[in-house]
């Protein structure tokens, strides 16, 4: 049953209760009509995506209130609080950022992003084989829900 869903990573182990809660509140942001939740990539929260040799980087603007369910990534990566305040919720629990800053993402997260104040954030990924297209890097680098990064990881 998925709400005995747990997922163990190379280095934790990612509880049913997040897994739960985080796909309740994505679930019913996906479902609201207000038009001020964005739905993938929007004009709201602008993403700038560049390349270099082995590597993709993708930033993003937030304003001040935006609040973001990110991606599952399939692979540790790190991002960058370039500028402004920011709270983060992942399974590993709540912390406060102040840019600029960076924090080493472990694969298997997801994390939900709420802007304190207008901020830039980048994550940048490797990128081995110098992929371009957005969607296949998108489907190389995440999944769409934690059933799939369990199947992805019993295949690994």
């Amino acid at each position: 049953m998925e709400d005995k869903l747990e997922i163990k990573t190379e280095h934790r182990l990612i509880n049913k209760e997040f897994i739960n809660k985080v796909e309740a509140l994505e679930n019913a942001m996906l479902s609201s009509q207000d038009d001020r939740i964005a739905k993938g990539n929007s004009d709201m929260f602008p993403l700038k995506h560049s390349f270099s040799e082995g590597m993709y980087i993708r930033e993003m603007f937030m304003p001040a209130g935006g609040l973001v369910i990110g991606k599952l990534y399939k692979i540790s990566h790190t991002w960058f609080l370039l500028s402004g305040e920011l709270q983060v919720a992942t399974d590993e629990g709540g912390e406060y950022y102040i840019g600029p800053c960076y924090v080493n993402a472990p694969e298997g997260t997801k994390r939900v992003l709420h802007a304190v104040t207008d901020i830039v954030f980048v994550n940048v990924y490797p990128n081995p084989d110098n992929i371009t297209n957005i969607e296949k890097l998108e489907d190389m680098l995440t999944c769409t829900s934690y059933k799939k990064y369990k199947e992805y990881k019993l295949l690994k």
